[in-house]
C-alpha cells in the first residue's frame, strides 16, 4: 500500500520503519531538514522537507490516491488540518493523532466528522484501553476506541437465581439500547447469538450506555459483584482516560496526582473517583494510601523509571497486580523480571492500531480479540451495497456475526434488529474470522 506519514517524531519514525519492514511504500513529510536527511540516509523510505499543512507539499508527497495518510506531528491543530486536506485531495483513509481531550469530546463539537477524518488516534487513550482490557478480563471486547467513547462495554458474571439463567437470549427481552456482545464459558469466548442460553458463572459483555446497562444487569446477576480497588498513579491524559472508563462500574478508583492544580481539574471531571494530592513515587505515600491492600496498581506518570519503581514499591507492600506505562523498548525484559504484570508501550499500541487500518474495500479497521478467532471490524457503509437493502434482522449475516454499533453524523448507538443502515454510516461488527469474507460482501459496492 502507498502510505504518507506527516511528521517524523518518535511515533512517526517508528511507524514508518514498521510499515517499511512490512513492504509498504512509505513517504514521510517532515519540517526539520536534518531529520529529513537522517531518514533518507538510514531508512528505506522517501522523506520530504516541508510543512504538513501545505497543499503543495502534500501533492509532492503523493497524497492523491494514497491508501492511508497518518498525520502524527506534535501539533494537534496541524494534524487535524493536514488530515482534512489530505482527505479532500484524494487520500483513501486519513488518521490524525490528537493529544487534547477536547478534540475527542463529542459533547460540544464533533471535530472528526466536521473535518471528514476517518480516525482520531490518541496514544494516551489507547494505552488506557489496554489497561482496561487487562483489568476487566484479558479476553474482553473493548469497544471504547471504536464507538468513539459513547458506548460502554461492561462485563457481568451471571449467577443463580438471575432471571436470564437457562434461557436463550431471544427470550430475555433486552431493551433496544443494550446488546450481549460475547459469552465466556470455561475459558472459551464466542459471539453471542439469539439462541445462546446463559449458564451460571458465564462471563458476558453488555454493550450500551452506562444507564441502560445498569437497568438490565439484574436479569443476569443477583449477587453483588465484588468491588475491585484500583489505584492510578499519574493524572495525565492516560490516567484520566483510565479512571473515566472504570469509575462507576464495579471498581473503586483512586487517582494520585502530585500537581495540586491538576488535582482540582481531575476532581471536577471525575464524579466517582477519589482524587488524592500525592506523589506516588514515594513508598511512604503508597503505604499511607494503603496501596498494599489494593487489587490493581497502575503507574502512568510521564517517566518510565518512576513508573517502574512505583510498581516495584507497590508490589513489595502487597498490591496484587501492578501495571505500568513503559515507553522505552529496551526496558521490556526488565519489567518482566521485576514482577510487573503488564507493561504498556504507547508506540506499540498505536502501531497495532495503524496495522489494523491497512485494509482494502469497505473495511476501515480490524482488530483481533485476544485468543484469536474473533475480530472487531469497522465497515464503511457505501451507496449501492446489499447491507442497505434490508433492516438488520433481514440481512443474511453468517452465524457468529453481530452488528454491535452504528455511527452516523447524528448519533452513535447500539444496533437493533429493526435498524436499517444508510450510506455514510460506520458500523462496528463482532465477527468470527472464518466468516469475515461473507460479511465483507454485504458492504462491497455492487457493479
Amino acid at each position: 500500500m502507498r502510505i504518507v506519514i506527516l511528521g517524523s517524531g518518535t511515533v512517526g519514525t517508528w511507524i514508518a520503519d514498521l510499515l517499511c519492514r512490512n513492504n509498504h511504500s512509505v513517504t514521510v513529510v517532515e519540517s526539520n531538514v536534518d531529520t529529513v536527511r537522517t531518514i533518507n540516509a538510514e531508512l528505506d523510505i522517501r522523506a520530504i522537507h516541508g510543512s504538513a499543512s501545505e497543499s503543495a507539499i502534500l501533492f509532492q508527497a503523493g497524497i492523491i490516491g494514497c491508501d492511508l495518510c497518518l498525520a502524527v506531528t506534535g501539533d494537534d491543530e496541524v494534524n487535524i488540518v493536514a488530515a482534512s486536506m489530505a482527505k479532500a485531495m484524494g487520500a483513501r483513509r486519513c488518521v490524525a493523532r490528537v493529544y487534547g481531550r477536547v478534540f475527542r469530546d463529542l459533547s460540544t463539537f464533533d471535530y472528526q466528522r466536521h473535518f471528514r477524518i476517518d480516525r482520531f488516534l490518541s496514544l494516551e487513550h489507547l494505552s488506557a484501553v489496554e489497561f482496561v482490557r487487562a483489568i476487566r478480563s484479558p479476553g474482553s471486547a473493548v469497544l471504547e476506541n471504536f464507538a468513539r467513547g459513547e458506548l460502554e462495554v461492561q462485563e457481568v458474571i451471571c449467577d443463580d437465581p438471575a432471571p436470564a439463567i437457562g434461557k436463550p437470549l431471544k427470550e430475555v427481552k433486552l431493551p433496544k439500547g443494550v446488546r450481549v456482545g460475547t459469552i465466556q464459558r470455561q475459558g472459551k469466548t464466542w459471539i453471542a447469538g439469539a439462541g445462546d442460553s446463559i449458564e451460571v458463572s458465564d462471563h458476558i459483555t453488555l454493550i450500551g450506555t452506562r444507564e441502560e446497562i445498569d437497568s438490565v444487569k439484574s436479569k443476569f446477576q443477583v449477587k453483588e459483584t465484588p468491588v475491585r480497588s484500583v489505584v492510578i498513579a499519574g493524572g495525565g491524559e492516560t490516567g484520566l482516560a483510565l479512571a473515566r472508563m472504570l469509575e462507576g462500574q464495579r471498581y473503586h478508583v483512586t487517582l494520585m496526582e502530585e500537581n495540586m492544580e491538576r488535582c482540582e481539574f481531575l476532581a471536577r471531571l471525575l464524579e466517582f473517583t477519589t482524587v488524592v494530592h500525592a506523589d506516588a513515587t514515594r513508598r511512604a505515600i503508597l503505604e499511607e494510601e494503603r496501596v498494599g491492600n489494593m487489587d490493581v496498581f497502575v503507574a502512568c506518570t510521564g517517566d518510565d523509571e518512576n513508573n517502574i519503581m512505583a510498581c516495584v514499591e507497590a508490589r513489595e507492600i502487597g498490591a496484587k497486580e501492578c501495571m505500568a506505562i513503559v515507553q522505552r523498548p529496551d526496558y521490556a525484559n526488565v519489567v518482566e523480571k521485576l514482577g510487573i504484570n503488564l507493561a504498556v508501550s504507547p508506540r506499540n499500541v498505536v502501531a497495532r492500531q495503524v496495522l489494523g487500518l491497512l485494509n482494502s474495500g469497505p473495511i476501515i479497521s480490524k482488530k483481533n480479540l485476544p485468543g484469536g478467532g474473533t475480530a472487531i471490524v469497522e465497515f464503511e457503509v457505501m451507496p449501492n451495497v446489499v447491507a442497505t437493502e434490508h433492516v438488520i434482522a433481514n440481512l443474511k449475516l453468517p452465524p457468529q456475526c453481530l452488528i454491535t454499533a452504528i455511527m452516523s453524523s447524528d448519533y452513535v448507538r447500539v444496533a437493533s434488529a429493526d435498524d436499517r443502515l444508510t450510506p455514510g454510516d460506520t458500523v462496528v461488527v463482532l465477527v468470527e474470522e472464518s466468516t469475515l469474507d461473507s460479511v465483507v460482501k454485504l458492504f462491497e459496492e455492487q457493479s
